[in-house]
């Protein structure tokens, strides 16, 4: 663990089997865990949030460095979800609200259920109710009716790329497929997102697994009537990567507390495009 100042990040890294799990505290006040990557997500976080929150960015499976070979026993959502405890006991936290964005939204929530006397508050941002065939479908279907020639042009244009890109980084192929799908991410389409993913750490069999199976399959419903704590589910109008937000609605009865918000001018990432509202509503649902 390396604390440079109180101005400064705290940074580190915890061995997990075959991974070297990075996380990175910045600010002060509430505890906030976030899943994901412990480099890219304090990019999206804003300064001001990290005057009333405590946040902790944590890598999972899928963003850490591997020092050994590692096999499908490893990447499990079982031990992702181990993982996320074990990060919880090295960083000496008690209580804290836990965010997930995008899949890591399912981590978040299973965390939660798994642990409910650890959480505070669940939230999921840029989660659609899983990433089965006919949640996606709809997803397709939005954005074959609903999205402008314009935005479509621009992705088809950015996909033309995606080849050439794999096959100069073929081990970058999940950091390069979402910078080339900007305009189904962001509410501004031709936003360029590769900055964010600067010195990243991708594991493609990792997302392979948990984007491809694990989110495909998950049944969010499963243990939700054990769940005490308070949910905020947070999307973006313009998310064409995910289920429609309408898909929510089968799901809602089943939550003891849920708090859904659209942010009409983001996309995949509302914490980042609309910081200001994101941030109100965020601190809003924590004072609860």
């Amino acid at each position: 663990m390396t604390a440079t100042s109180s101005f400064l990040p705290e940074t580190g890294s915890l061995r997990a089997g075959p991974f070297d799990l990075g996380y990175c505290i910045e600010g002060s006040g509430t505890p906030l865990l976030v899943v994901g990557s412990a480099v890219y997500y304090p990019r999206t976080f804003s300064r001001r949030l990290r005057q009333r929150t405590k946040l902790h960015f944590i890598d999972h499976r899928g963003f850490a460095p591997a020092h050994a070979a590692y096999t499908r026993d490893d990447i499990s959502f079982d031990v992702v979800l181990d993982d996320v405890e074990r990060m919880r006991r090295h960083l000496g936290l008690d209580r804290f609200a836990i965010l997930g964005h995008s899949g890591h939204g399912y981590v978040a929530l299973e965390y939660a259920k798994r642990h409910p006397q650890n959480v505070s508050h669940v939230i999921m941002v840029g989660t659609g109710p899983s990433h089965s065939v006919d949640h996606m479908t709809l997803a397709d279907r939005r954005w074959e009716e609903m999205v402008a020639p314009e935005r479509k042009a621009i992705l088809e244009r950015a996909m033309a790329e995606l080849g050439a890109d794999i096959a100069a980084r073929p081990e970058e192929r999940f950091k390069s497929l979402l910078i080339r799908l900007g305009a189904k991410s962001w509410h501004l389409p031709a936003f360029d997102p590769a900055p964010l993913w600067r010195d990243v750490t991708v594991n493609n069999p990792v997302f392979d697994h948990l984007w491809g199976e694990v989110f495909r399959d998950i049944d969010i419903r499963n243990g939700l009537d054990r769940l005490a704590m308070p949910v905020l589910l947070a999307l973006g109008q313009c998310d064409y990567l995910v289920a429609p937000a309408e898909t929510w609605d089968a799901y809602r009865r089943d939550f003891p507390d849920l708090t859904v918000r659209m942010f009409e001018k983001s996309g995949h990432t509302p914490q980042l495009e609309e910081s200001d509202l994101f941030d109100k509503t965020l601190l809003a649902f924590l004072a609860r």
